[in-house]
């Protein structure tokens, strides 16, 4: 089946998983939202639309009740952006590769000017980036904090780690629910359970991780911006053994392959827990992101 082409639209299926990964491989930003298995995965809390236009893939979706446009990786006629805009609140995730076509557009567009829309940074939604060499060696004094937890860790615990196959799945699972009790909320646990049931659809890699046989973390992603960047979607451990996620963090990024020299460990959404978070791991870089609003 093809993807419908525009103005057509159909929710996102995994019947269109090889032409959606055809048009966004080559995307050179490594926005983690823009693969397959990103946008599929959280289908159901964004009400995934799509639709195709040459090389222009589009997506809608709903948002707090707001209905809003993405255009991963090519835009498509300034007509059409402005009917896209006339129909959702704002247009999403616009990567840096297409500012400046999105800014023609906000200024030549007699629409945008006469609703005063402007470009804007999303900041909330910045994707974090990291030397995929500082996280798996985590040397020099500027990391001596994660460090030390992670050799804490060691001296605590003998942990084992496996790729993550199909037939760990279960015991993922069990992380996996774990995390939810502990949490005491669904966060992204559907999406987990969607990334985890599919994994052999998918094409996600990751690794599961054992302390005296029990289950205790596991991590999974996918290559972005060809294959120059690795994005960590999922990493779930059980916070009864201190110290698990810094080890997942620094065992994980020693287990990829050399040609990821960036990893991508998504964005913070405003929260400044997780933003403080994020930042003790000393970013690199961002990928940047902008939205435009009515």
């Amino acid at each position: 089946m093809e993807l419908p082409c525009y103005p057509e639209f159909a929710p996102i299926g995994l019947e269109f998983q090889s032409e959606i990964q055809n048009l966004l491989l080559d995307a050179p930003d490594g926005v983690s939202e823009y693969t397959f298995s990103n946008l599929y995965l959280f289908r159901r809390k964004y009400t995934y639309m799509v639709s195709v236009m040459g090389d222009a893939f589009i997506v809608c979706g709903k948002k707090d009740g707001e209905n809003f446009f993405e255009t991963p990786c090519a835009l498509p006629p300034p007509d059409v952006l402005s009917i896209l805009f006339q129909s959702n609140n704002y247009w999403k995730g616009i990567p840096a590769s297409l500012l400046e076509g999105a800014r023609a557009f906000c200024g030549q567009d007699e629409f945008c000017r006469r609703n005063g829309v402007d470009i804007i940074e999303d900041r909330d939604n910045f994707d974090y980036l990291y030397k995929r060499i500082d996280l798996a060696e985590l040397s020099g004094k500027k990391f001596h904090k994660k460090r030390n937890l992670v050799n804490a860790f060691l001296n605590s615990y003998v942990p084992q780690a496996f790729p993550l196959t199909e037939d760990r799945v279960p015991d993922a699972m069990k992380v996996l629910d774990h995390w939810r009790r502990d949490k005491g909320e669904d966060g992204d646990y559907l999406a987990s359970k969607d990334a985890l049931e599919l994994i052999g659809v998918l094409g996600m890699i990751g690794n599961i991780y054992y302390i005296n046989g029990r289950p205790v973390g596991w991590c999974m992603g996918e290559g972005l911006a060809r294959n120059t960047m690795f994005a960590v979607h999922f990493e779930k451990g059980v916070d009864d053994y201190k110290g698990v996620y810094q080890y997942i963090n620094q065992e994980f990024a020693a287990s990829l392959p050399e040609n990821f020299v960036f990893i991508n460990r998504e964005q913070d959404l405003g929260d400044e827990g997780l933003r403080q978070a994020k930042m003790t791991y000393r970013p690199v870089g961002f990928v940047n992101k902008y939205v435009m609003r009515r």
